[in-house]
């Protein structure tokens, strides 16, 4: 019960709008970023070198518990599309099949570290939209390097990024998780609203995505109407020509870029 209700009170989450900071990479030097969700807590902006002529955008799909959605994975199969997809450990458990699928198609999928338990990655007692955050150094440092275990034992791959649940951090978190040898993975999209949104909203916000933009969207709600709404908005960005890139395809880009 507690469960689905933290799933659920992080979906709410990401169905506000999105405010949001940037985080450049390793030193670089950025303005202060803007508190959101909580006191002193900061929701990183991330963005890709534009392509210029041509329109590129990342994709990034969270699996945060639960199911795959096929409808999203078979479109971006039998469209060649590459993403990146943020996995816990707790998902990578209870879909072998999915996982299989998807490293099998290395030139396709990138996979990346989204926790092991779906927590937080906030380094003091908090609730985050219901959600309790880890709570202390150690507990972050467990959620992440738990997280980058589970990946390497179930597909031998090293993962460089990591995207906490609610994808809100606390200033001295987000160090600690770079210390860790991590790029913190935000977006600047919000392209299905935690899942929440209606398929025609999702399709509208995906299909606006612009030259430079990582797009977030979720890929473990499969009884979601905003799954229609995802791929709609994929094969429309696709039919305009848009050059989709992976996040270790296309290191960050600093604000401005």
């Amino acid at each position: 019960m507690l469960r689905a209700i933290a799933c659920l009170s992080l979906l709410a989450a990401l169905a506000l709008p999105l405010q949001a900071a940037e985080i450049l990479p390793h030193g670089a030097k950025a303005s202060a970023p803007k508190s959101n969700g909580g006191k002193g807590l900061v929701e990183p902006k991330l963005t890709v070198p534009r392509g210029g002529d041509v329109t590129r955008v990342a994709l990034t799909f969270d699996a945060c518990m639960g199911k795959t959605d096929l409808r999203i994975l078979d479109t971006l199969i039998s469209e060649n599309i590459p993403a990146t997809l943020f996995v816990t450990a707790r998902w990578l458990k209870h879909n072998p099949q999915a996982l299989a699928r998807i490293t099998a198609r290395p030139d396709l999928f990138e996979l990346e570290n989204h926790g092991e338990n779906h927590i937080p990655a906030v380094d003091r007692p908090v609730t985050i939209y219901g959600i309790p955050a880890a709570g202390s150094p150690e507990a972050v440092a467990k959620e992440v390097q738990n997280g980058a275990a589970a990946i390497r034992a179930a597909t031998g791959l090293e993962s460089h990024w990591f995207r906490g649940a609610t994808a809100r951090y606390s200033p001295s978190s987000i160090a600690a998780i770079r210390a860790m040898g991590f790029e913190i993975g935000g977006y600047s999209v919000n392209g299905d609203g935690g899942s929440l949104l209606g398929a025609r909203e999702a399709e509208k916000r995906i299909a606006s995505a612009k030259d430079g933009d990582v797009v977030i969207a979720h890929i473990n709600q499969p009884t979601h109407a905003a799954g229609d709404g995802v791929v709609k908005g994929i094969l429309k960005l696709k039919a305009r020509g848009v050059q989709f890139v992976r996040l270790q395809d296309a290191p960050p880009s600093p604000p401005g870029n």
